[in-house]
C-alpha cells in the first residue's frame, strides 16, 4: 500500500534519505538506446548539474549519486536547522533562484513599509517558501520537472518521463549510511558498466577520486598506490573536496560524513573488486579498517552493497534501529529487521 510522503520522510529519526527516480518503461531514456542506436548521455548531465544547482539553493546536500541509463540514485542529508536559521531575506534570495515571487514580497524587497495585516501575510509567504526549501519532495519535484521538459522538447513530445513518484529510503545509522552510498557508487560496476571507480562516469565516487587525485598531483604531497589504484592511507585529509558534495571528514570537520575520504574510497575499491561480475577471482584480502572499527562482518557488508535496496524497504538500518521506528510510527516492524 502506498504509504503518504510526511509517513516516510521522518527528519526527527534521520537526516540522510536514499532517493530513486525511474524512466517510464524502464525505457533507456539518459544512457545508450540500442534500439534507436541515439545516445544520451547529456541527459545525465542535465541531471547531474541540475541536482548540483538545487543544493546550492535547498538546505539539502547530496552525499553521493549515480545516474544510470534509465534511473538514478541520490544519498542526501536534510539539514533543517540551517534552512530554519537562515534570514527571510535569506529564503526570498533563494527561492527567486527557482520559482516567481508573490507581489507583495517583491514590494518589500523594493524597500515599501508594510502595515501589520501585510506583515503578517508575508511572514507567513516566507515561512512557507522556508518549510519548502528544506523539503526532500520539493527538491525532488523540481528535478524531476525540468528533465521531463527538457527531455520531452528535445523529443518533440509529451507525456511522462518517470515512471512515478520517487522512491525514498531513510538511512537510520551510520554504518547504513555508508553501506547506501558504497551501494550508490558501485551501480556501474555491478551492472557491469564499468571496470573501476574512475571509469564509473556520473557518480559521485568517480567525481571525488578525480578531484582528489588532482589534488595529490599539484600539490605533490602523496602518490597513489598503483595495485588498488586509490589514494594512500597516509595521505592526509586536508586536500580540499568536490564543493557540491558533503565532504567526509570524521571527527576533523564539523557536520561532514562521519568517516575518512580515504577509508571510504579504500572501502568502496575493495568492495568493487568483489561485487564485478569479472573480478572476483582476484580480490586482495585485506580487510578496510572502516569495518573492523565499525564490527561489520565483510559477508554481512557486501550482502548489503549488493542487495541494499531489496533488503529495507522505505526505512533501512540495524535490526535496533528499524525496531525502534517502527515502534515511533504504531507499525510492527520493517523489511529488514528480522
Amino acid at each position: 500500500m502506498t504509504r503518504a510522503r510526511n509517513a516516510l520522510i521522518d527528519l526527527s529519526a534521520t537526516p540522510y534519505y536514499h532517493l530513486i527516480a525511474r524512466c517510464v518503461r524502464r525505457a533507456f531514456l539518459c544512457g545508450e538506446d540500442k534500439y534507436s542506436g541515439k545516445n544520451f548521455d547529456h541527459r545525465r548531465e542535465w541531471l547531474v548539474e541540475r541536482m548540483k544547482l538545487l543544493s546550492s539553493v535547498f538546505s539539502i546536500e547530496i552525499a553521493a549519486y549515480a545516474i544510470m541509463s534509465n534511473h538514478y540514485h541520490l544519498v542526501v542529508k536534510v539539514n533543517k536547522q540551517t534552512a530554519l536559521d537562515w534570514s527571510d531575506d535569506e529564503v526570498i534570495r533563494r527561492w527567486y533562484q527557482l520559482y516567481n515571487g508573490d507581489s507583495l514580497v517583491d514590494r518589500y524587497i523594493s524597500g515599501e513599509v508594510l502595515d501589520d495585516a501585510k506583515m503578517n501575510f508575508f511572514n507567513e509567504i516566507v515561512a512557507k517558501w522556508r518549510l519548502r526549501l528544506y523539503d526532500i519532495s520539493w527538491y525532488m519535484k523540481n528535478l524531476n520537472e525540468f528533465i521531463a521538459k527538457e527531455a520531452n522538447k528535445e523529443d518533440n513530445c509529451t507525456g511522462k518521463y518517470w515512471e512515478g513518484r520517487y522512491k525514498s529510503q531513510a538511512l537510520l545509522d551510520e554504518s547504513t549510511l555508508l553501506s547506501c552510498m558504497a551501494y550508490v557508487d558501485l551501480n556501474p560496476i555491478r551492472a557491469n558498466m564499468a571496470n573501476t571507480l574512475e571509469e564509473s562516469n556520473f557518480t559521485s565516487i568517480q567525481e571525488r577520486l578525480l578531484h582528489f587525485k588532482a589534488q595529490i598531483k599539484n600539490s605533490k604531497k602523496a602518490q597513489l598506490n598503483p595495485s588498488q589504484n586509490i589514494p594512500q592511507k597516509g595521505d592526509r585529509a586536508d586536500i580540499s573536496q568536490p564543493a557540491e558534495l558533503k565532504p567526509f571528514g570524521g571527527e576533523y570537520i564539523a557536520g561532514s560524513i562521519p568517516f575518512s575520504l580515504l577509508d571510504y574510497l579504500e572501502l568502496v575499491d575493495w568492495s568493487g573488486r568483489h561485487v564485478h561480475p569479472k573480478k572476483k577471482g582476484y580480490i586482495s584480502h585485506s580487510i578496510p579498517r572502516v569495518l573492523v572499527a565499525l564490527n561489520i562482518e565483510e559477508t554481512v557488508w557486501l550482502r548489503q552493497v549488493i542487495r541494499f535496496r531489496r533488503q529495507y524497504a522505505n526505512f533501512a538500518g540495524s535490526k535496533q534501529a528499524l525496531s525502534r521506528q517502527a515502534a515511533k510510527n504504531d507499525v510492527k516492524w520493517y523489511k529488514g529487521a528480522g
